[in-house]
């Protein structure tokens, strides 16, 4: 059991979730064992013996999973440390993942207790994240109230999270592709969905993508905003690249490629990795003379340009 422990410890440590999820199941045989295995290590004083707990838990699910991470919440929180906020921000994400109604009126008391206080920007944004995860009708009304309490500059996680419960998904493509809403509004909302998409809104990512190409040429030139859009976009569609890929038309692939090809001479380094990538899937063979002449000096930026490159020629041989 020992062993178990520790080899979740250091699958949390290193960031592998795929393992950390086995190993948790390996920790006892059935739901219950395992939850108790789990609630004697956020005993720990160390805060990675606590956060692998955390994750379990999450795996773990259901209401008495709930319960104990609610309490070790309030625990967390008490401590006033960056341990405590670490763990604190894991069971929020924990608390995202579990499937109960439980799961959700805990991240709406976390909500509350936050609004009440002076958050950080972070802390809201990845509750938002949470609450994306745990969506549900009724918290419309709730995202609403606490938003009228928050003294927080906007926008942030909240109002995307509020854009995306509100609207269908028709109203939503109409939202994305007017020219009147700021980028960083649409930004707010990618980065939710890039948590999750529901399958509902899979066919609104073209509106998302046509309106990048009104921000190409800030975004080239680094500029605020409209670079973060393109970066949170590249991005969504990377993340979940093979379950949108085949979703999308010809016009939508063709447009994808001739805003990666604008992207690639980026001076933002995020848009222009993210770009080179991108061209592996949607570029043609000529694409990577251009991706060759733009790139970077830094070993592990050329790295990806380098593959992308390689990538197109060898599809241009076949």
């Amino acid at each position: 059991m020992t062993r178990v422990q520790e080899e979740l410890v250091s699958a949390i440590k290193q960031g592998d979730e795929a393992l950390a999820r086995k190993l948790v199941f390996q920790a006892g045989t059935g739901s219950r064992q395992v939850r108790a295995v789990l609630e004697a290590m956020l005993e720990e004083p160390a805060a990675l013996s606590r956060q692998a707990a955390v994750f379990g838990l999450g795996e773990v699910g259901g209401t008495a999973s709930v319960r104990r991470l609610e309490q070790q919440l309030a625990l967390e929180e008490a401590r006033q440390d960056y341990d405590g906020e670490t763990v604190a921000e894991d069971i929020t994400r924990a608390l995202g993942r579990i499937e109960e109604a439980s799961a959700r009126a805990s991240l709406v008391r976390k909500l509350e207790r936050l609004v009440a206080s002076k958050p950080e920007r972070s802390a809201i944004n990845e509750l938002a994240c949470a609450l994306w995860r745990r969506r549900h009708p009724d918290l419309i009304a709730t995202v609403r109230k606490n938003l009228e309490h928050l003294a927080l500059p906007a926008p942030h996680g909240l109002h995307g999270l509020l854009v995306l419960l509100e609207k269908s998904p028709e109203e939503l493509a109409v939202w994305a592709r007017d020219p009147s809403v700021p980028p960083e509004d649409k930004t707010r909302v990618l980065i939710l969905l890039q948590e999750e998409i529901p399958d509902s809104l899979v066919p609104v990512l073209p509106a998302f993508i046509s309106t990048e190409h009104a921000l190409l040429e800030p975004a080239i030139r680094e500029q605020g905003e409209a670079a973060y859009y393109c970066e949170r976009l590249l991005s969504l569609i990377l993340l979940h690249r093979e379950r949108l890929m085949p979703t999308f038309e010809e016009e939508t692939r063709a447009l994808l490629r001739s805003l990666s090809r604008e992207l690639v001479g980026s001076v933002s380094a995020n848009c222009s990795i993210r770009a080179a990538i991108l061209l592996k899937f949607v570029g043609r063979s000529e694409d990577a003379a251009l991706i060759k002449a733009h790139r970077p000096p830094d070993p592990v930026g050329a790295k990806v340009f380098d593959d992308a490159a390689r990538a197109l020629d060898d599809a241009g041989k076949h």
